[in-house]
């Protein structure tokens, strides 16, 4: 019985998979490393999904015979498709709490690996091992120059005091002032049935470490029943 004839489009096919199994493997690496929900099998799988769809349609004479000649369709539309559908995906791990919005980075890279899974999935090797090594290069080295960049931090901040105990609006701006804090909005509340009178407010500083002088300064003060400073983050 003769054997089933060898395709080399068989070989064409393994290396683009393989290509952007190993693309979005790495990136997903550097999520996982930094404890991102969407990690490395995640952005594996959007990698390889994307680039098996671009090769339905690389490939499109494979599934249409002989027809190949007379419909064709546009690969243009997989790859929009693609694109739009992971907008869901990256959606889903965008979440926001008080003024934080977390996520953005990884639904951004998710983004970039569906791209980068497209460029292999049509055989498009160079700017696909580029466009890796460039969003490696921007999620590990941009961390980093971020880092180090002087910018504006921002906080959420409640504080508590017995209803008829409690620091005048006044004191309460001067103390976060002489920690470098200034005050974005301010809110007042009486809790506990009436018991206690709280202040809530978006805290703005230059400097990030000031949250913890400040915690440290407030636990010392009887005058507090309790205190709370929420950092906002990416």
């Amino acid at each position: 019985m003769p054997g089933y004839p060898f395709d080399p489009d068989y070989l064409v096919i393994v290396a683009h998979l393989l290509g952007a199994v190993l693309a979005g493997g790495v990136i997903g690496l550097e999520r996982s490393y930094h404890g991102r929900p969407a990690g490395f099998r995640t952005h594996t799988l959007v990698c390889l999904a994307s680039s098996l769809l671009m090769i339905v349609m690389l490939f499109q004479r494979k599934w249409l015979g002989t027809t190949a000649g007379i419909i064709q369709t546009d690969p243009t539309r997989m790859a929009q498709g693609i694109m739009t559908g992971i907008g869901f995906l990256g959606a889903g791990v965008i979440f926001k709490e008080g003024l934080s919005v977390r996520g953005l980075t990884t639904a951004a890279s998710i983004w970039m690996t569906s791209a980068i899974g497209i460029l292999f999935g049509i055989g498009f090797y160079f700017p696909a091992i580029l466009a890796t090594v460039l969003t490696l290069g921007v999620l590990s080295v941009f961390r980093r120059i971020e880092a180090r960049m002087p910018s504006h931090s921002y906080a959420h901040y409640a504080i508590r005091f017995g209803r008829y105990d409690a620091m005048t609006e006044e004191q309460v701006r001067d103390v976060l002032a002489r920690h470098g804090f200034t005050v974005a909005n301010m809110s007042y509340r009486i809790t506990d049935d009436g018991a206690c009178f709280e202040y809530r407010m978006v805290l703005q500083t230059a400097d990030e470490r000031n949250a913890a002088i400040l915690a440290d300064y407030l636990r010392n003060l009887a005058q507090v029943r309790s205190f709370q400073i929420s950092p906002t983050g990416d």
